[in-house]
C-alpha cells in the first residue's frame, strides 16, 4: 500500500473519532467519495492500526444506527413552516 494512502486512512480516522462525523461528512472534509472512506477505515486501517480501526468503527457504527433519525429530523426541518394542505 502507499505511503500516502496509509497516512490519509490514519487522518481520516482521527477526524471521524474527533469530530465525531459521518461517512459523508468526511468524505467532503477529504475530497474524496464515500466508498474510499468506507475502505480507508473498513479494510485498509485494519492493517496499519487494528485499534484506531476499532474505534473509529465505533463512531461510524454509531452513526449508522441513528440514521434513520437523522433523516427524520432532516425532513421535518425541510417541511417546517410549510401548511400541508
Amino acid at each position: 500500500m502507499k505511503e500516502y494512502i496509509e497516512e490519509r486512512a490514519v487522518e481520516i480516522a482521527h477526524y471521524i473519532i474527533d469530530h465525531n462525523a459521518t461517512v459523508r461528512q468526511t468524505a467532503k472534509e477529504f475530497g474524496v467519495s464515500k466508498s474510499t472512506i468506507h475502505k480507508d477505515v473498513t479494510e485498509r486501517l485494519k492493517q496499519i492500526n487494528p485499534q484506531l480501526a476499532g474505534e473509529a468503527r465505533k463512531v461510524l457504527d454509531l452513526n449508522k444506527s441513528e440514521r434513520h433519525i437523522r433523516g427524520g429530523m432532516a425532513t421535518r426541518e425541510k417541511y417546517k413552516g410549510k401548511h400541508m394542505y
